[in-house]
């Protein structure tokens, strides 16, 4: 599709923004980036189903299977190795190959991953098909923050990271509902096959409505001006090591090294929690990760509404975030009491509202890349701190693992829940205590 859209000068992209302020003027500008934050949303669903099986399988595989908590335990650590493999590379390779050619290869190669798993018999056959699946789902997170900073004025893009970040907690919804179903009545093997083909489904949608702004037929004259109604952040190609210079890079990557693990955590060994410690069955544990999810989704865009009403109102960016950030994290706090629960939904709240604490402060996380990078190193960096989470993933796959296989306690990991968020923004702020966003080159 040709270009049909030109980049506004500086004069141009002002009076955008002075042009959204006012609600009457807002409805002439067009709304069709927010399709793009569907499709994203839709791509994010997608990922986690494929994520999720495993987790709501567990019980059952390791009966069909013989595998320990140990073994387990390996299983998400050779995901979560993949995973921060691949966020190294694909978000370097993103930034190169564009937003569209990225993200459809990672559909491909991960939705073929997942149904591989319905071929596997044996610990060695599933840490195959699950290291493939890290690395093609690696791509996902990366790519759809460099759509954001695309598509998006800064104002927004907490919001619309909010919101295409809620389709984690509706994978984690859907996955629940369906796989028992389809275990029960055709096996397990199909649960794998079924969600993994539904990414060619996916890959359609994304080759029929992704474009670049500038590209899209579909994209008014005056929404472009609003998308990029910020002040000019074009620039070369931005070296990788380059970025290891900036503190900024330092303070999303650590951000992500102390909370990605929660989340890690709550998608692979809730499940099991809520069926050992409350005796759910398999058919029966649906509602309650339901529950848990949907609370997760309220959670992602309420934290990302927080930071952009802020700022709307006249807030710094660094306040607007921090503060956002902040009161996800105090949220978090009551996980600490989840293995005392001694009635289910006791325990299913607690979780379920730290979920949605993890998940709004996720939101405003993923959004200072773009706050403080221009577009053409967002999913490079994304991808450096996407690495680190997943190498948090790692370790903490392993300290459950080996937790539960010598205590049989959930308490030490609600404990790590509870106190990691206020750690992390602590941190965030020592490294970087105004954002500032940085000023990059390709020398």
């Amino acid at each position: 599709m040709p270009p049909i859209n030109k980049r506004p000068p500086g004069g141009e992209a002002e009076g955008a923004a002075s042009a959204a302020s006012s609600p009457a003027r807002r409805l002439l500008l067009g709304h069709f980036r927010w399709v793009i934050c569907a499709l994203l949303l839709f791509g994010t669903t997608k990922n986690y189903m494929d994520r999720q099986v495993l987790g709501v399988l567990k019980t059952t595989l390791q009966h069909d299977l013989g595998w320990n908590e140990i073994d387990y335990g390996n299983l998400v650590f050779t995901f979560q190795t993949m995973y921060a493999l691949g966020m190294l590379a694909t978000g370097r390779w993103i930034d190169r190959m564009g937003t569209r050619v990225g993200y459809s290869v990672a559909v491909v190669v991960w939705s073929l991953a997942s149904m591989a798993h319905a071929g596997a018999s044996s610990l060695s056959g599933f840490v195959m098909a699950r290291g493939a699946l890290g690395l093609g789902e690696s791509a996902v997170f990366p790519a759809s923050i460099k759509c954001v900073a695309e598509w998006f004025p800064k104002r927004e893009r907490a919001l619309a990271t909010g919101i295409f970040n809620a389709g984690t907690n509706v994978g984690a919804i859907i996955t629940p509902l369906c796989v028992p179903w389809i275990t029960v009545h055709w096996g397990w093997r199909w649960a794998f096959l079924i969600i993994g083909a539904l990414g060619f489904v996916l890959l359609v949608f994304w080759l029929l409505l992704y474009q670049r702004p500038e590209e899209h037929a579909r994209c008014s004259p005056a929404e472009l001006r609003y998308i990029r109604s910020d002040p000019d952040d074009r620039a070369p190609d931005i070296p990788w090591m380059k970025l290891l210079r900036h503190r900024q890079t330092w303070a999303f990557a650590v951000g992500k090294f102390v909370t990605d693990p929660i989340w890690w955590f709550y998608l692979f060994w809730i499940p099991d929690f809520l069926q050992r410690e409350h005796g759910v069955a398999l058919m029966e544990i649906g509602l309650p990760i339901v529950a848990i999810y949907v609370l997760s989704d309220v959670g992602s865009i309420v934290g990302g509404w927080i930071s952009s009403f802020l700022i709307r109102r006249g807030s710094s960016v660094n306040a607007g975030r921090k503060i956002a950030m902040l009161l996800c994290g105090l949220s978090v706090l009551p996980i600490v009491y989840a293995y005392r629960a001694q009635n289910l939904w006791t325990a299913v709240v607690l979780i379920g509202v730290a979920a949605a604490g993890h998940q709004g402060f996720s939101a405003n996380m993923f959004t200072l890349s773009s706050d403080m990078f221009p577009s053409r190193g967002v999913a490079s960096v994304v991808g450096i701190g996407g690495m680190a989470g997943a190498m948090g993933g790692m370790l903490i796959a392993k300290i459950v693992g080996y937790v539960l296989q010598s205590t049989g306690s959930y308490r030490i990991p609600f404990l790590m829940a509870g106190v990691a968020y206020l750690a992390a923004l602590a941190l965030v702020h020592l490294i970087s205590p105004r954002l500032e966003p940085v000023r990059v080159t390709s020398e």
